[in-house]
């Protein structure tokens, strides 16, 4: 657990609209998710061909243009990208969302629901569970076609009725049939080109993914378009996955991936509506274009004296996949106007974030302060808190008409790389301000800004009450699941233990319980077996345990007696071996034997006394068990002998493992004229002679020095 979610990262199709991407962070915060970035399935497969490439040009050079094309289950994705090294940008995006591997399995499966109803008198779609056997079976033969291309059959037993059937095709009639979904491939190749104003010959490589891409009718138009062969470089059906991977592991902390800068793309284009605060009707701007660079913010300034409701819609209804072009509305409160009574200035930050959402970040109003007395005017119109609104370098500043402005079309000011402003005159071309003739210098205005609420009205979106109402039935759910669980593990071990001993009475543990408790014994498992699966089908957990306790009251005695039957004689042999290894060492002692005749005579006696006794509990225990009945307790359980050993151990090896005392050597000792024997003592006076001779062998011995 990286926190207390599990953070990850979620592909989704890069037609996905607002609704659809919140829809889908909603569930994954439902579901204890923590979802760090909503990923285009393009995107990531972008990331898994790029990351890996070690000849890609240089950040400087012209960059490496690839075609990935996308062709999955549900869904056909192109997308254009240039790679440079350490930088990936998407170009463009085309889709279709009607066009997909189900697609082509839905004209099988139509085809021979024609047949089957022919040759059979078969209606296949009145029988769900036959249906659904055949789109499996019909998949199947569209992978066996897309390998050969000779005659193939499908055949079903039992389908319906208890009726087989069969039938046969080959892939140039599956192509024939398929003629109205494959001339659909082409559209979105063409618009992809058409949006990125790229040729076919600017295309370095093809890139093809998705199951349904193995088809060679799919291959064939997509190589005959671009005019090249195409590259298979990429798992078909796992580059989607592993793209999403490494995007994980690269914001992850925990690994260690080479960094990549990642530009996505808007797939539809955006734009803001409000009510004109001139005159009567609706001002409109198109704020994100189709294809613009994400994620990306823009601050837009209004003129309003109260506050002022905008409305963000998709501009091009025809590219979406479904009719609804709604994002949501956005309400910016506690506008007023200047002292002066004039329109104050308000800028508002609208934004496409990581996960391809549109959202109004936030909303400031610019007041106009008077300088006091005594005090220059200065200009603090770029002041901190400002800026924080303003993006670093790729931010726009547009300005929509108020009141002041009329209804006229937005000025743009946009800031280049170098952080300066441009302002962007009617024909389009940017305009240096310092090229501008010198006009009467304006006196400076001191500027206050003061951050605006915003209320969000989102299309289909969960208000916060819903969301949390659905977190708490999702905690409530997981806990009924838990509970679930519990009660069928608790059934499952009465059934498993009712299993287990009805074998075994008859077996391993035969001749530990006596005829007539083990026939009362399998009556009773027999009848909590039936009971089981009648009256106990659906009981509290407590019940099974209950019961399982009642059971285990009746058996485990008899396990118990097999337990001991079989670990005992096995404890009595390593006791047998602890006695017989304290008697040698008791018999080596008194026979003299110079490893133990360092030993106390009273604690040996000790010893022997307590080996004897040992011996004697043992033998008479070994004596009484064996008369014993094996249907009837033992008469000395396996943890009393392990006990016995126990105690023999700690009261005999500390006196056995006694180890020797050490001698020591005594010395020579010394007389009052020298060394005895007229030996010189190590470490002791030297004669003059052995003197002289010593310092003389040390000298020749002693390196030459060369001293300063």
């Amino acid at each position: 657990m990286l926190s207390s979610y599990l953070k990850l990262h979620y592909c989704v199709p890069s037609f996905f609209t607002d609704v659809e991407r919140r829809s889908v962070i909603d569930a994954a915060q439902i579901a204890g998710l923590n979802c760090l970035r909503l990923m285009n399935e393009t995107t990531a497969v972008t990331l898994a061909y790029g990351i890996y490439k070690q000849d890609l040009p240089a950040p400087e050079e012209k960059p490496r243009t690839v075609v990935f094309v996308d062709l999955g289950h549900s869904g056909f994705q192109v997308s254009v990208c240039a790679f440079n090294k350490g930088k990936l940008k998407i170009l463009a995006t085309a889709f279709a969302s009607a066009l997909g591997g189900k697609d082509f399995d839905e004209v099988l499966v139509n085809h021979f629901c024609e047949v089957f109803g022919k040759k059979y008198k078969l209606d296949v779609r009145s029988k769900p569970r036959a249906l659904v056997r055949l789109y499996q079976e019909c998949e199947k033969l569209k992978k066996l076609m897309s390998a050969n291309c000779s005659d193939l059959p499908l055949n079903i037993e039992c389908f319906m009725n208890d009726i087989d059937v069969t039938g046969v095709l080959n892939r140039a009639q599956f192509e024939e049939m398929s003629a109205g979904l494959l001339s659909k491939v082409e559209g979105p190749l063409q618009s992809v080109l058409e949006q990125a104003k790229l040729k076919k010959e600017d295309i370095y490589a093809v890139e093809i993914v998705g199951g349904a891409s193995r088809m060679p009718a799919i291959k064939e138009r997509i190589s005959k378009f671009f005019g090249k062969e195409l590259s298979t470089t990429l798992n078909a059906d796992e580059a989607v996955a592993r793209g999403c991977a490494l995007q994980c592991a690269i914001l992850s902390p925990a690994f260690k991936v080479r960094e990549i800068c990642i530009t996505d793309v808007v797939p539809f284009p955006i734009s803001l509506k409000w009510s004109s605060a001139v005159e009567e009707g609706l001002g409109d701007c198109e704020v994100f274009t189709k294809n613009h660079a994400a994620p990306f913010s823009k601050v837009l300034t209004f003129y309003r004296k109260e506050a002022f409701p905008l409305e963000a819609y998709y501009s091009d209804p025809k590219d979406l996949p479904h009719p609804n072009t709604t994002i949501g509305q956005f309400l910016v409160r506690n506008v007023v106007p200047q002292a002066s009574g004039e329109c104050s200035k308000v800028k508002v930050k609208v934004r496409v974030n990581v996960h391809g959402v549109f959202s109004v970040s936030s909303a400031s109003l610019v007041e106009l302060l008077k300088p006091t007395e005594g005090e220059e005017p200065m200009e603090t119109d770029h002041t901190p808190k400002e800026d924080e609104n303003k993006m670093q370098v790729d931010q726009e500043e547009q300005k929509c008409p108020g009141d002041v402005n009329g209804d006229k079309k937005p000025e743009v000011d946009e800031m280049d790389a170098t952080g300066q402003n441009q302002t962007s005159t009617e024909d389009g071309k940017p305009e240096k301000k310092a090229d501008q003739p010198s006009q009467t210098k304006k006196p400076k205005v001191k500027t206050k800004t003061v951050e605006l609420p915003i209320e969000n009205k989102l299309d289909w979106q969960l208000s916060n009450e819903t969301l949390n109402l659905f977190l708490e039935n999702e905690g409530k759910m997981i806990m009924q699941d838990k509970l679930e669980k519990e009660r069928n593990d608790a059934k499952n071990n009465v059934e498993e233990y009712v299993y287990d001993m009805r074998d075994k009475l008859h077996s391993l543990l035969e001749k530990f319980v006596s005829p007539p408790d083990r026939d009362a014994f399998s009556l009773k498992l027999e009848d909590t077996e039936i009971w089981l699966y009648e009256d106990g089908e659906d009981q509290l957990k407590q019940v099974y345990i209950d019961k399982l306790a009642e059971l285990k009251q009746l058996g485990q005695p008899i396990i118990e007696r097999y337990v001991e039957a079989e670990e005992g004689p096995k404890v009595f042999a390593e006791l047998g071996k602890q006695i017989q290894m304290y008697m040698k060492v008791v018999a080596a002692y008194k026979a003299k034997d110079e490893q133990y005749e360092h030993l106390d005579e009273l604690e040996m006696t000790r010893v022997e006394k307590q080996v004897s006794d040992a011996m004697a509990w043992m033998s008479g225990k070994m004596n009484q068990q064996s008369k014993q009945d094996p249907t009837q307790g033992p008469v000395v359980r396996v943890s009393e002998i392990q006990a016995k050993a126990k105690e023999l151990y700690s009261s005999c090896n500390s006196v056995v493992s006694k180890p020797k005392p050490k001698v020591e050597i005594p010395k020579d000792e010394k007389t009052a004229n020298g060394p005895v024997n007229g030996q010189a003592e190590a470490g002791g006076e030297k004669t003059p002679a052995e003197g002289a001779e010593q310092d003389t062998i040390e000298n020749a011995k002693r390196p030459e020095m060369d001293i300063d």
